[in-house]
């Protein structure tokens, strides 16, 4: 009886540990899933490069240097200096605080024409 109740046990251990892997995996999947592209206006860099300057501003939020350059999809150099990368929304609110940061913003595209019959 007590070997049947211990095997009961382990396999009722067993079967929450597995839930638990897969609500953890669930969170990282959610969150990844509401990533989306923004666009980071930063001040000009002055002592560095524009794109480790974005790089180190951007591994600030997402913890390594690694992380950032998976995120970061391009640096602005010419006309304005910035970057875009994929964020989630707790990302955009915590790299908005940062230091240099003037303002992030949504990637978005937009059509200038519905079609041939519909030029402007």
């Amino acid at each position: 009886m007590n070997r049947k109740i211990s095997l009961v046990l382990l396999f009722l251990i067993i079967a929450l540990c597995c839930l638990i892997e897969m609500a953890e995996s669930a969170d990282v999947t959610k969150s990844s899933l509401s990533a989306a592209v923004h666009i980071i206006y930063t001040e000009k860099p002055q002592d560095e490069q524009p794109e480790a300057y974005h790089l180190r501003t951007l591994a600030s939020v997402l913890g390594s240097e690694e992380a950032a350059k998976d995120a970061l999809i391009y640096s602005y150099k010419t006309a304005a200096s910035g970057f875009s990368a994929k964020l989630t929304p707790e990302q955009v609110a915590e790299i908005s605080k940062q230091p240099g940061v003037l303002q992030v913003i949504p990637s978005r595209t937009l059509q200038l024409h519905s079609g041939p019959g519909n030029l402007h």
